[in-house]
């Protein structure tokens, strides 16, 4: 008896992809599928980056149409593809650019550049296209983080090639004056600057953009919120009361300048001594969950206060790329994917789908 369409489609409903928490048909991911008495064959097609993934999803979506009476033969193809989703009102994207992800925190020390680079880095190792660009004008650590040395080149004297740490693009300040040089800037120049960085960068052909904003509520900050086509932004805290209090102010600055917040990030969470095992909650426990109900934003993960985070950044090999299969480098590929999803479930983007109208004289 050959297999009914209605069949699969019912089995496929019932199946839940294990990062987004939906299933298949209601996302839209079930492409090109195809009935011949009883072979069935489909393409899953996700809207995120999920490289360490598609065998798991592959053996799951097999699994449940061999599942079916009277299948035989199954054939799944399982991939992704990336694509520009909506930002801010009259703000242009920028070519070669999908999307920009700001990573944000209300005040400094709590690992914010750390907490950006590893993000990046979980995004490319899952298939996706990253730049990096440090828009901490004063305190660039991108280039030390990502063990970058050198200078930009340019061809034409305008534009410049980021630089490529860990195969993420990368550019920064920190390329183009000496490591000990303060930047004596007043805001205007450092918005600027950031504008600079950002448009006369030849990126190529990026799905993420991550961006590492200098921590507070300041000039870079609205620059980005009013000029820059920003995604969403990741806010990055300690569970501590007074970390969490700047937390909310940039929070609810995003809010009203409509930047969507993709979720938050709480550091130091929890430290383990490496002698004896012992847990310990120094910075307090439980803050960056509350913020997260209190404003409905939701909680992406939580890092330990762990001298290797810090280690590895401080060398140049954050730590998932140190350590790619260690525990800390997978709590920050977990968020990575949830970043991703979270992104691919907001609106698409359209601009670049209609033709450019040019009117002349003739």
């Amino acid at each position: 008896m050959a297999v009914s369409e209605i069949q699969v489609q019912t089995a496929l409903k019932a199946l839940l992809d294990p990062n987004t928490h939906k299933d298949y048909v209601s996302t839209k991911s079930v492409r090109n599928l195809k009935i011949d008495g009883n072979a069935v064959s489909l393409d899953i097609l996700l809207n995120y980056p999920a490289q360490s993934q598609l065998d798991a999803i592959k053996q799951q979506v097999e699994s449940a149409l061999k599942g079916i009476d009277g299948v035989g033969h199954t054939s799944v193809n399982v991939g992704f593809k990336i694509v520009s989703h909506s930002v801010q009102r009259g703000v242009k994207m920028i070519p070669s650019v999908k999307n920009i992800i700001a990573i944000a925190s209300g005040k400094g020390g709590v690992g914010k550049s750390t907490t950006a680079v590893n993000l990046a880095l979980a995004l490319a190792a899952e298939g996706a296209r990253v730049g990096m660009l440090d828009a901490d004008i004063y305190g660039p650590s991108q280039p030390t983080m990502l063990g970058i040395t050198g200078k930009p080149e340019t061809t034409d004297g305008k534009n410049v090639e980021p630089l490529l740490g860990h195969g993420v693009q990368t550019m920064s300040i920190g390329f183009l004056i000496d490591v000990e040089t303060p930047m004596v800037w007043r805001g205007p120049m450092v918005s600027q600057a950031l504008e600079q960085l950002l448009n006369n960068t030849n990126w190529s052909d990026l799905d993420y953009l991550v961006v590492d904003l200098p921590p507070g509520t300041g000039d870079v900050q609205l620059t980005l919120a009013q000029r820059v086509p920003v995604t969403g932004v990741v806010i990055v805290t300690t569970p501590q009361d007074i970390a969490l209090i700047d937390a909310r102010k940039g929070l609810k600055m995003f809010e009203k300048v409509g930047i969507p917040i993709i979720g938050l990030v709480e550091n130091m969470s929890l430290h383990i001594c490496s002698n004896c095992g012992h847990e310990e909650r120094i910075f307090g426990e439980g803050g960056g969950v509350r913020m997260c109900k209190d404003y409905n934003v939701e909680f992406l993960g939580a890092l330990p206060l762990d001298g290797a985070i810090r280690a590895d950044t401080d060398s140049g090999k954050p730590s998932v790329v140190s350590d790619p299969l260690g525990r800390v480098a997978d709590i920050y590929k977990q968020i990575a994917r949830r970043v991703a999803v979270k992104i691919g479930q907001a609106a698409v983007d359209h601009s670049n789908k209609f033709p450019h109208i040019v009117i002349s004289n003739t």
